[in-house]
């Protein structure tokens, strides 16, 4: 998991080949003036969707992982916390993965959690189980999908 500002995204293109691109996306583009839905980049390989979820308690936030794709996450319109927790450490185990949504639910709450602010984004990877959305009321934020 990476956490960072928004002004510091380009040190992170080394990570990825498609990062280049969030990163000329994120400073090319109004973030807050797109509608709800999804861009895409790359095809498939790298994906935009914007959305607008109702905030989570801690409680009702669920772990997840993904195997095909790693989720740059920034909230645009309130801070949202994160929950972690190291994939290998996510119960139970043998949870089944939708492929068709490249996502395993997670039971438990996280071992951890971090505030994103707005002006924040931060990168989880498939060994990254992370439980995002946890905020009070709406949210506005951007989750960026990027194929390994």
């Amino acid at each position: 998991m990476v956490v960072d500002t928004l002004e510091n995204l380009e040190k992170y293109t080394a990570l990825h080949p498609l990062f280049a691109q969030v990163a000329a996306f994120v400073k090319a583009n109004d973030l807050h003036a797109l509608e709800t839905g999804k861009i895409a980049l790359q095809g498939s390989d790298l994906v935009v969707n914007v959305q607008n979820p109702n905030g989570k308690k801690k409680e009702e936030a669920r772990l997840e992982t993904h195997r095909d794709f790693i989720d740059i996450q920034l909230p645009l319109s309130a801070t949202e916390i994160m929950g972690y927790t190291p994939a290998a450490k996510c119960l139970p185990a043998d949870a089944p993965y939708n492929a068709e949504k490249d996502i395993t639910f997670f039971e438990g709450l996280a071992d951890s959690y971090v505030a994103i602010e707005p002006g924040m984004f931060a990168i989880f990877f498939p060994q990254d189980g992370h439980a995002p959305c946890i905020a009070q009321g709406p949210i506005k934020k951007i989750v960026v999908k990027v194929r390994l």
